[in-house]
């Protein structure tokens, strides 16, 4: 059991790690931060995004947060969200939302319709404050 967050350096991956850390310490429970990637990442990009990871992780072992953290190289965001949550039998799936236009608000993004309509539980979805 646990909580899934899917993670990017960006408010909205912020937005959604900090909600999941909220729900975590709430239902006392562990947050797994997963972070897909593409398989030819280049290996400076690569190098970024762990570096971005040792930083979340300090700051979760900061606030006794239980957690571990997932690098996946699958490529699908969706696919490794969902196959996160399945895994661990999840409690729930945290993601964050980005604003959209008007016309955009009609259709939702494709990873996160996937999540929503496919997690073997039930799914967050956050925004990030006015600030970001």
């Amino acid at each position: 059991m646990g909580i899934v967050v899917g993670y990017l350096a960006t408010p909205e991956g912020r937005a959604a790690l900090a909600a999941a850390v909220d729900e975590a310490h709430k239902r006392s429970t562990t947050v797994v931060v997963v972070v897909s990637t593409r398989p030819d990442e280049p290996a400076e990009q690569r190098a970024t995004v762990e570096a971005e990871l040792a930083s979340v992780a300090a700051d979760l072992d900061r606030d006794h947060t239980p957690h571990e953290i997932r690098l996946l190289d699958g490529g699908d965001v969706a696919d490794d969200l969902i196959g996160t949550a399945e895994e661990i039998d999840a409690e729930l799936v945290v993601i964050g939302l980005r604003r959209r236009s008007p016309v955009g608000k009609l259709i939702l993004g494709a990873n996160a319709q996937r999540v929503l309509f496919d997690a073997p539980c039930p799914v967050l979805t956050v925004k990030p404050g006015p600030t970001g």
